[in-house]
């Protein structure tokens, strides 16, 4: 039975990510220090698998919680980080301190654990101010942000480990991830939570700039395929590449908006009459997002089965249940 880390295993992507493996009878090990982080998304799988289910409340700038983490793991999927473009112009040194300096943590503990293959979030915001569609992996921009600075600055240590001291890496950029238990709540939600949210309690949600700014939106159990596929390839070619991690289409803000009316009104019809208001530009943001999944497909196999709408329509109901 092969036993995987998950850093950041208590937040949306990474507690989804350990509830599949657990289904599929991996062992698991869970490292997070619950900056982000919910014990709420953690409990259920604490109860259920008591045996193949470990937590472990620590840091990644701490070498020696890293250390501990990492002992006798076959794979990490490392998912911790500090996210968001607007917290890391808020406070840049912070989320170097993690994205880098716990990144590089993680990749020193796994080298010297000899663990067979290491796959961590990327980011699509590495793209930066490339205005090429779609976004291909070998063609990026100079970075908008603290953020994209240190999402890049990760792939390049991840090449340098592996040619230099042969380890295997994987690395995931993701775009615009959405589903069951983003949270909708703080200073830094994601639009579609935090939209969701705003329905629900009859509020207007703000839309940055016109609304016809575009995503690549990725619903979760996609991004488990890739991360899946990542750590288990038996392709030589597939190891020590950067993937994109989407479905493949563009949706403006504007249109967003008026999927989720329309989902959220079949539970309140109420819903439906809410305003949209409109704001000035997000400094940081890049206009428009849209992934080439060609590579993915390619030399992984990936093929995701969630479009936008798909997984939109399970993710309000989700949050319908939940908030």
């Amino acid at each position: 039975m092969s036993k995987v880390l998950v850093t950041g295993g208590a937040g949306f992507i990474g507690s989804n990510l350990c509830q599949h493996l657990l289904e599929n009878n991996y062992q698991v090990v869970c490292l997070d220090n619950f900056a982000t982080g919910k014990i709420e998304n953690l409990l259920p799988l604490l109860e259920k698998y008591t045996t193949r289910f470990r937590l472990i409340v620590g840091d990644i700038r701490n070498l020696e919680d890293c250390q501990k983490a990492v002992e006798g793991v076959d794979y990490v999927l490392h998912e911790a980080a500090l996210g968001s473009v607007p917290r890391s112009i808020k406070d840049p040194i912070t989320t170097n301190a993690v994205n880098i300096g716990g990144f590089l943590n993680m990749l020193v503990v796994a080298r010297d654990a000899k663990v067979k293959r290491f796959v961590y979030a990327a980011s699509s915001s590495t793209y930066g101010d490339s205005e090429t569609l779609p976004k291909v992996e070998d063609k990026i921009g100079r970075p908008l942000s603290p953020y994209a600075i240190t999402k890049y600055v990760d792939e390049l240590y991840a090449d340098v480990f592996a040619r230099t001291y042969g380890m295997e890496c994987i690395g995931l950029r993701y775009f615009n991830v959405f589903g069951r238990r983003q949270d909708p709540f703080g200073a830094y939600a994601a639009v579609i939570p935090l939209f969701v949210k705003k329905l629900m309690a009859y509020e207007s949600p703000v839309i940055n700039g016109d609304g016809e700014y575009s995503r690549d939106f990725t619903y979760i159990d996609n991004v488990i395929q890739m991360n899946v596929l990542a750590m288990t390839t038996e392709n030589p070619k597939a190891v020590n590449q950067v993937y994109n991690t989407a479905f493949g289409e563009r949706t403006t803000l504007n249109q967003l908006v008026g999927y989720l009316k329309e989902y959220l009104s079949t539970f309140d019809s109420k819903i439906a009459e809410v305003e949209i208001k409109h704001g000035p530009n997000r400094l940081g943001d890049i206009p428009h997002s849209l992934a080439s999944i060609d590579k993915a497909k390619e030399l992984l196999g990936y093929n995701p089965k969630y479009s936008m709408k798909d997984g939109l329509k399970e993710a309000v109901e989700w949050y319908w249940e939940n908030i």
